[in-house]
């Protein structure tokens, strides 16, 4: 869907990728219809037309000159809504470049909710992408930590188990308010904890049944939360959440391994300066494995978002299929950005419809009730979805040969992706996430390394935030500054990153976070 508008909360800017990634409307198949509640008018028909992407202009005209009206875009299925005269149904499905037309029912939500029918459910994701072979191996992400850096974790079933989630710093806006610290308002970070390490109390993974399984369901989450309720967050707590899981990534038994960005900045600056870049790069080198979600602004931006735009990280993009998950029927969501030929995607995963935990009462759970299903789960697509199964992924491979690098890890998952036959390697990279083939062919591995320029994070954290800022009553958060106004040295700030010594403590530039421990 397209980014989430400003609300009157402060602080308000969202950053790019940790805004756009829910789906705002989904289609009558993933519901249970019900009798409409209003008729659409005598002679005409509610309807909804799903097309190939560069005709989708072409079609809603053709909709208007057969006497009909477009009711509402659906990008996200490359579709739209509307109301076609019943007489002309049969002329609009048999235009060139309509791929399915369906009628548009009301939708009521029921607590029963069978993941086998549904194409996108985690049941059906992770057995497409592999991850249930590999648990049938006993390859389940036991012993590696996650650090998941985005809007909090909620305590929901799926995430709730003793020892599952671990508390790192709270970096956001709302760590001032300690009834809600380390807690998710947004709803964002749950979903990719989720996607990456549910697990439902007492499910067997042999026989899972309908319970809720992350990629890595053994694997453990810590949570770094730098998004508050609002998803306001600034280049500056990015930065430092970084940092924090860089020099505590072995600390009281914890072994963060890897590491989910599933957010991102439309930086203006080459990475190679970029202060961001150059924090995930310290990650990367200090032996975690950093995924990074490729961001969802297609073509039309022609890079990836910023971290993912560093060479050395794991950029994911996102895939979808049209029915059943084989080559034939694969594509990548028309959101998921595009690289510039130099630096694309490294491969692709699910990012489409997903089956995501949902925290009621959240932002996005009061703001698109349409995705919440199940009672249990929330609807969501982007290229942070992507990447959060892929670093489950990594999760799986690190369990098996912990002794493996970055490098290592991201040349297995490039070497095992399987291209789609006709699309761009800007829009693929390497092709789809092979989760079970990553696992077991761990024979050929490389060296791993890459011969790209290092960053040297000289460059400007404003040109880092790209044009994401936040804004406190009614004054916008910009300059060489972080959230504390304090000011920002790059390279004083990489010089002290590169020794592992940004953070003192809980004093991260000179004030005091929440970062101690």
């Amino acid at each position: 869907m397209d980014a989430l508008r400003t609300v009157n909360q402060t602080p308000t800017r969202l950053l790019a990728a940790l805004s756009a990634c829910l789906l705002a409307s989904i289609t009558a198949s993933n519901l249970v219809a019900a009798p409409t509640a209003e008729r659409p008018p005598a002679g005409m028909s509610a309807v909804i037309v799903r097309g190939e992407a560069p005709a989708l202009a072409g079609l809603e005209h053709s909709v208007v000159r057969a006497g009909g009206s477009v009711v509402r875009e659906l990008r996200v299925i490359d579709g739209f809504s509307a109301l076609v005269p019943g007489a002309r149904l049969a002329a609009v499905r048999a235009l060139p470049g309509v791929i399915s037309l369906t009628e548009n029912a009301s939708l009521s939500f029921h607590s029963e909710y069978n993941p086998h029918s549904d194409p996108y459910s985690m049941t059906n994701t992770t057995k497409n992408i592999g991850a249930r072979s590999a648990w049938s191996e006993g390859i389940t992400g036991a012993g590696v930590d996650v650090a998941v850096l985005d809007s909090g974790v909620a305590p929901v079933q799926g995430l709730a188990g003793e020892g599952k989630v671990v508390n790192g710093p709270d970096l956001s806006f709302d760590s001032q308010t300690p009834a809600v610290e380390h807690l998710d308002g947004y709803g964002h970070g749950t979903f990719m904890a989720g996607l990456i390490a549910g697990r439902d109390p007492g499910a067997d993974l042999r026989h899972p049944g309908t319970s809720y399984l992350g990629v890595a369901p053994d694997a453990r989450i810590v949570n770094v939360k730098v998004g508050s309720a609002s998803g306001a967050v600034d280049v500056s707590q990015v930065i430092a959440g970084i940092d924090w899981v860089v020099q505590h990534r072995r600390d009281n038994g914890l072994n963060i391994r890897v590491l989910n960005l599933s957010l991102g900045t439309d930086s203006s600056q080459r990475y190679q300066l970029d202060p961001l870049a150059f924090a995930a790069e310290v990650a990367w080198r200090s032996g975690i494995v950093v995924v990074a979600a490729a961001g969802n602004d297609g073509a039309a931006a022609g890079h990836l978002d910023d971290p993912a735009s560093d060479p050395f990280l794991i950029a994911v993009g996102a895939d979808g299929s049209n029915g059943e998950r084989s080559l034939v029927n694969m594509f990548v969501a028309p959101f998921s950005s595009v690289g510039d030929g130099i630096r694309n995607p490294d491969l692709v995963a699910p990012g489409i419809h997903l089956q995501g935990l949902r925290v009621p009462g959240s932002y996005i759970d009061l703001n698109f009730p349409t995705a919440v299903f199940g009672d249990r789960f929330f609807r969501g697509s982007g290229s942070s979805e992507a990447a959060a199964l892929t670093s489950g992924a990594a999760a799986l491979i690190l369990q098996k040969r912990p002794g493996l690098t970055p490098g290592q890890v991201k040349s297995i998952l490039t070497q095992t992706a399987v291209p789609i036959p006709g699309v761009s390697v800007r829009a693929q990279g390497a092709g789809i996430l092979e989760a079970g083939a990553s696992v077991a062919d761990l024979l050929a591995i490389t060296t791993g390394l890459q011969p790209f320029s290092p960053s040297a994070g000289t460059g400007s954290l404003e040109s880092s935030r790209g044009t994401n800022h936040v804004v406190l009553d009614g004054v916008q958060l910009e300059g060489e500054q972080d959230i504390f106004g304090q000011p920002f040295s790059t390279s004083q700030m990489a010089s002290l990153e590169g020794l592992g010594q940004s953070w003192s403590g809980g004093v991260w530039n000179g004030s005091e976070w929440s970062g101690a421990t």
